[in-house]
């Protein structure tokens, strides 16, 4: 499995970032939202390779964000993935708002050389619309 610099300092901050957050949601200062980063390079691609990539984030323990054919939770299932593995990811798109209970209703087409399908781009570390409304075009 693959990963990256920015996942493994994410992790070693987890503590610091933590504190931080706690400490600003208790005034009320902190609205939810995706991760920061934006799609980028994929691993291994050369400089001339315009695929994009992300991370998937934010599956808790013994659990797995589900690649579906569709941009709702009651499509069919194609794939499994857990933290840190990379997707490519195609376009955006609208569907079910995010397992957890966020309302962000955003989904990426995703790949990995040997299935396609959606995830919520809740779950990957794109920095949410604002970021890669820019670099992706809609489905």
């Amino acid at each position: 499995m693959l990963t990256s610099r920015l996942f493994r300092s994410r992790r070693g901050s987890a503590a610091g970032a933590g504190a931080a957050a706690a400490l600003l949601t208790s005034v009320a200062l902190v609205a939810a939202a995706p991760a920061q980063a934006a799609p980028r390079a994929c691993p291994g691609a050369d400089s001339s390779d315009p695929a994009r990539c992300a991370q998937v984030i934010g599956i808790n323990a013994g659990s797995a964000l589900v690649m579906r054919t569709a941009p709702r939770y009651s499509a069919a299932p194609v794939a499994r993935y857990g933290n840190g593995q990379w997707l490519e990811v195609e376009c955006w798109t609208t569907g079910d708002p995010d397992a957890d209970g966020h309302g962000y209703r955003y989904w990426m087409r995703v790949s990995t050389g040997s299935a396609w399908g959606y995830v919520n781009d809740w779950y990957l570390d794109t920095g949410g619309p604002g970021t890669w409304k820019s670099i992706l075009h809609q489905c």
